[in-house]
């Protein structure tokens, strides 16, 4: 029922209360809900979690979070992160509907370094750890399937570049890394 917004106030609490409980009146099957909380949405400071049937986490450790050189620090932010929320919300599944790293298709580089493919293959691998690590993360859905355009911007080079695919839809090196992983479940 959400992406991403502000849920650390009360205000959202009672906003988002009586989302849920119109959604909940409004469907006769009585489908489970749930609303993706980014990374200030942490197990301390999120009011909303407890509306959810499941949570949804978008987090970005590796990445926007101690990206390069600080991944093995960012791992165990998110083991911490994980570990904290299986005692604020035990028994609740949790589902990852955004993770990834920006790559040039181009770019190869050994040592790994941000924007190579190499790193988006070790970044998942090491997603991929912390997921199996815990019995209640229950999904795990790639943040992208294909790179794709966005406005014009510092921060990305032409476009987002986290697909596993490039965006004529050829494949990077992790769409074999998530193939793999996909037919091993």
């Amino acid at each position: 029922l959400f992406n991403e917004p502000e849920t650390t106030s009360v205000f959202a609490h009672d906003y988002f209360a009586k989302v849920f409980e119109k959604a909940r009146q409004s469907d006769p099957q009585h489908r489970p809900m749930t609303g993706a909380l980014e990374k200030n949405s942490s197990p301390e400071k999120c009011q909303c979690y407890m509306l959810c049937d499941f949570m949804c986490l978008n987090r970005y450790y590796g990445w926007y979070i101690n990206g390069g050189t600080g991944i093995t620090d960012a791992m165990d932010q998110f083991r911490d992160e994980m570990n904290r929320w299986s005692k604020v919300n035990p028994g609740v599944p949790v589902v990852f509907t955004e993770f990834g790293s920006d790559t040039l298709s181009t770019e190869h580089k050994i040592p790994s370094v941000m924007w190579s493919q190499e790193y988006q293959v070790d970044y998942l691998e090491r997603n991929f750890e912390v997921f199996d690590a815990y019995d209640f993360i229950q999904g795990e859905l790639v943040w992208n399937f294909a790179d794709f355009q966005t406005t014009e911007g510092i921060f990305r080079v032409n476009g987002n570049k986290k697909g596993i695919f490039t965006r004529q839809r050829q494949p990077k090196d992790a769409a074999f890394v998530m193939k793999k992983r996909w037919e091993k479940k």
